[in-house]
């Protein structure tokens, strides 16, 4: 009987909790395979923004034995993305997009970039992108990102006018519409103009009901000058 490999499952954790989308792709798997990596698949995703390190770990234990499938890959670059090791991210989402052919895995690809210190290589990556085939969370999030590369390169007036686009404004989904209305209000205090960026971290705290950013300390910060 072969040992298992990995970080310790716990018992509670089926892998029934995966989405079913996702554990009809594991159906090349044999059932006692496929049930082993949906489970360190679960607890990747359960653990990526507590402990992401630890996300990682599942996220390659599924990797040893379903590397062969596109979203085990896209899992180990998001869970490598989230704990910050950008070449293996970019290394898992290339095999992802090869397998895949998926447009999705662009935005944290030019960020893995940023993330690398190579914001010139996220400008290029972006460049290739074919907006089209991106949902609209997504081509918010490599407008973002692009956003950022600019400021990277010393460039926060042209992230600015990048970031004035109907999102801002409200023509979006609300998880859109609060990350692009953040990003524009850390670039207008980046710019210095204090009392613009207070108005628009208000404007992100209209949409931010759930409390996803730290807007309602910025505001604080800029109120007490």
């Amino acid at each position: 009987m072969n040992e298992p490999v990995g970080p310790e499952l716990p018992t509670d954790v089926t892998g029934l909790e995966l989405d079913p989308d996702i554990r009809r792709q594991l159906g090349t798997l044999s059932k006692a395979t496929a049930d082993r990596v949906a489970r360190h698949l679960v607890m990747a995703g359960q653990l990526v923004d507590e402990d992401p390190d630890e996300a990682l770990e599942h996220a390659l234990a599924a990797r040893r034995e379903g590397s062969r499938l596109g979203v085990v890959r896209e899992a180990v670059g998001y869970t490598a993305y989230a704990a910050g090791k950008y070449e293996q991210a970019l290394a898992e989402f290339r095999a992802a997009r090869r397998m895949t052919g998926s447009a999705e895995y662009f935005p944290a690809m030019a960020d893995s970039e940023r993330g690398l210190g190579r914001p010139e290589r996220a400008l290029d990556l972006i460049a290739t992108v074919d907006r089209s085939e991106l949902d609209p969370v997504a081509r918010v999030e490599l407008l973002i990102v692009e956003a950022g590369a600019r400021r990277d390169l010393g460039q926060p007036a042209a992230a600015l006018a990048l970031l004035d686009v109907p999102a801002l404004h409200g023509r979006a989904s609300a998880t859109a519409v609060t990350r692009v209305r953040y990003a524009y209000a850390d670039t207008l205090e980046e710019l210095g103009r204090r009392e613009e960026a207070a108005r628009w971290f208000a404007r992100v705290l209209e949409v931010d009901t759930d409390a996803q950013t730290d807007a309602e300390e910025r505001l604080a910060r800029l109120a007490e000058g």
